[in-house]
């Protein structure tokens, strides 16, 4: 049948911001180290967003974004914005941009020293945000420009965009309160913020405004509810002529689903995929007439083809409703690389399912055409539905038999934990607070430049590993003499503690210049599942084995766990997450096998990334999540010996509300970070009463101050009021792979010498 005519039009919530080759990252870098100037890392940035928002202009992207570029971090240029900035960073009396700087890295040199901002995911994301502080003193107001300069710079180029702005309820929500006062306290001030950002966008000529409200897909209290009602009648009632688009994603509203339509929004963005209800509250519920719903629909998270029957299916199912649609985005396109035109190696049959940042802009045009035509007959609609039939190589018989085979007991490692701990304070005879790193050294230029030689093939496998055995030779020295318990191999074979194996295990694809931005400069390369996994030979085991004969000290086998294996690679949409991570979980198994078969008796596992698919709703957390993420950790340790030591991190995340499951990890040791949250994780330990033994890091590694002896010992002073001394170890806070030689050799000296004032003091 022919379809009606339509005025179909397309939306991104987001895009990509360090360049499709990382530019931004380089230059921003340059600039820390003094290498260029203010008005060239300008440059750089300016060039970016003129380069994307052409792009987007001539894909026909009907709703094109501007202020979604940051240097750094979205949250913080908002806290920014409206003057959240703590007085410690404003006494440095340094320029604007790097005030940003100090909050976002910390500052250490002749104005001051300071230390950076909290650090936690964006959700359920890989991405890590800022945490804005604010105190009692704290003016919220309107108090920085950058918005509107971006849109007047999109606007001299002939392009009308769609500001983006952290809405008001989420900004509140993500705030760190360091007074008396709560979110509450400040919402007139907020309310008033934003309606006077609002009256400057409307002078500058904007015709929509997008604010981002993720926060509204979580559990939501009547209190919740009160505060973002009050916020937005404030706004809104001053938000004419400027039309409001609320734009939720990570899942759907159904706390609020009434109240936001009630509201006078002009549009509302809806997540339709993470958004499991989202469908359901839109057919039961009503869509208002007077309202526009921007239609997510098109992965923000993922790396695959949209398959274009079922987006459409539910676009006519909205459209049979009468309900004005945008087609839009999942969430942001931040959280996926930015083109396969970089991509040269990968052969087209595996290509052609993928669709990164500008593929997925494409997606929007081809569907926008799609919309208005008797699409079924389209030729581009019939390939779409082909391609997802013609998948290769994806299947492996004996994989999927060894996961159907897993037994309820291979989930249980014996004896308990008590006992082992015993045995294991005997075999190892560490000292009370036993030091330690998290497992990296610096990647030094001449690291990254062997790694890169062997890539190109300009040097042998040969050349390659004798260097790196020369630098874990060199590193384990100055571990001795540093005075370490237990040492690490420094992991300098390593690009990337996902990429690493992802390279070694059967059924991964990577890619070139496919990176994603993790926080500021800092960007990753998540490899691909494209089919069964498993392990076809040892990993680490040479590696470990020879860093262990250098030393007396116990050496640790390092490796990367399950759950952040899979959280950091782009995983399958044909199979569930559950599945996927036990067949990764068995071929981690073999490798700790392997390394304690090899004489290495501390194995370190990393789940780094175990809080970043926790479903963001409570009541979701055990059924669709840690009931299959701890199992599957717990399966890749379970068949050692009492005497093997596992030890496990965690990065940037909140744990407090999962300690209990992280406790039933059954590791031995678990480090993670704290150093940036102030240690708020220890109270949570205490009230759990934490088996496991513990190391919240000590010092903060993505800042390069140097921690003082004195602040080390503070930390661990602050540490032994909730958590027993013979529980406690000493390590930094993360990997020490993005650091200087310098500040890395003297921060572990400190750490050392803090231990060893504690032992006496003990």
């Amino acid at each position: 049948m022919v379809r009606q005519e339509s005025i179909m039009k397309t939306s991104i919530i987001g895009y990509p911001r360090v360049g499709s080759l990382r530019e931004l990252k380089f230059t921003t870098e340059k600039y820390f180290r003094g290498e260029i100037s203010v008005e060239e890392l300008q440059n750089t940035a300016k060039e970016i967003r003129k380069t994307q928002w052409t792009l987007q202009k001539n894909t026909g992207l009907d709703f094109i974004p501007s202020n979604d570029f940051s240097f750094y971090d979205m949250t913080l240029d908002t806290a920014v914005l409206f003057n959240i900035i703590p007085e410690r960073y404003t006494k440095l009396g340094l320029s604007a941009l790097d005030t940003y700087f100090a909050m976002a890295r910390g500052y250490q040199g002749a104005a001051g020293d300071v230390k950076a901002l909290a650090m936690k995911k964006w959700f359920n994301t890989n991405y890590h945000y800022m945490v804005p502080e604010i105190d009692d003193n704290t003016e919220i107001k309107l108090a920085g420009t950058k918005p509107f300069d971006e849109f007047a710079e999109a606007k001299a180029l002939g392009i009308t965009t769609k500001p983006v702005i952290i809405g008001a309820f989420t900004l509140l929500k993500l705030l760190r309160y360091v007074g008396k006062k709560q979110a509450t306290d400040y919402a007139d001030a907020v309310s008033a913020a934003y309606a006077g950002l609002l009256e400057k966008f409307a002078t500058a000529g904007a015709e929509w405004v997008q604010f981002d409200e993720p926060y509204l897909v979580h559990d939501l209290t009547s209190e919740d509810l009160a505060l973002f009602e009050k916020l937005y009648q404030g706004i809104l009632a001053k938000k004419e002529p400027i039309k409001i688009l609320l734009q939720t994603y990570f899942g759907d509203v159904r706390d609020c689903y009434k109240n936001i339509t009630a509201l006078a929004f002009d549009g509302i963005g809806l997540d339709f995929l993470e958004g499991r209800k989202t469908r359901e509250l839109v057919e039961s519920y009503g869509f208002p007439q007077d309202k526009v719903l921007f239609a997510g629909l098109v992965n923000g998270k993922n790396i695959w083809k949209n398959h274009y029957g079922k987006t459409l299916e539910v676009m006519d199912a909205l459209k049979a409703k009468d309900i004005n649609v945008v087609l839009n985005t999942s969430c942001s396109l931040l959280h996926v690389p930015y083109t396969l035109k970089n991509e040269t190696k990968l052969p087209q049959k595996y290509t052609e399912h993928f669709a990164f940042a500008e593929e997925k802009l494409k997606e929007l045009a081809e569907l926008k055409k799609l919309a208005e035509a008797d699409y079924r007959l389209e030729a581009t609609f019939l390939e779409n539905t082909s391609l997802f039939a013609t998948r290769p190589d994806y299947r492996n018989l004996a994989v999927q038999k060894r996961v159907a085979a897993i037994r309820e007991e291979d989930f249980t490692r014996l004896p308990a934990f008590k006992e082992r701990e015993a045995i294991q304070k005997k075999a190892f005879a560490l000292p009370l607070f036993p030091t330690t790193t998290i497992g990296s050294f610096p990647q030094t230029a001449d690291v990254k430049k062997n790694r890169t030689a062997r890539c190109k093939g300009e040097i042998s496998e040969e050349a390659c590993v004798e260097f790196n055995k020369k630098k874990i030779a060199e590193w384990v020295q100055i571990q001795e003499e540093i005075g370490l318990d237990v040492l690490v191999h420094g992991e300098f074979e390593r690009n990337d503690m996902v990429e690493y194996f992802g390279e070694q295990l059967s059924g991964y694809l990577f890619t070139e210049k496919a990176w994603v931005q993790s926080y500021g400069t800092r960007c990753v390369k998540p490899p691909i599942i494209w089919g069964d996994v498993s392990r076809e030979k040892p990993m680490t085991v040479h590696w470990s084995v020879y860093a262990q004969s250098l030393t007396k000290k116990p050496m640790k086998g390092m490796l990367t766990g399950p759950v952040t294996i899979l959280n950091w690679s782009f995983p399958r949409e044909d199979i569930s997450l559950k599945e996927s991570t036990y067949q990764i979980a068995l071929a981690i198994r073999d490798e700790v096998l392997d390394l304690e078969a090899n004489g290495i008796r501390v194995i370190q596992v990393d789940e780094a990334a175990l809080r970043e698919k926790l479903p963001l709703r409570r009541s979701d957390w055990y059924k669709d999540y840690l009931d299959w993420a701890i199992p599957a950790f717990r399966l890749v340790h379970s068949g050692v010996k009492a005497q093997t030591q596992i030890h496990t991190h965690m990065c940037y995340s909140e744990f407090t509300d999962i300690i209990r499951a992280i406790d039933d990890m059954d590791a031995d040791v678990i480090t993670f970070e704290a150093s940036r949250s102030d240690l708020l994780i220890l109270d949570s330990l205490k009230e759990n009463h934490f088996k496991t033994e513990v190391g919240p890091g000590v010092y903060d590694i993505h800042s390069p101050r140097v921690p003082s002896v004195e602040e080390i010992k503070a930390a661990l002073e602050k540490m032994l009021t909730r958590i027993a001394p013979e529980k406690l170890w000493v390590n930094p806070d993360c990997g020490l792979k993005t650091r200087g030689v310098p500040e890395t050799v003297a921060s572990l000296k400190h750490l050392v010498e803090a231990a060893k004032e504690l032992r006496k003091e003990a």
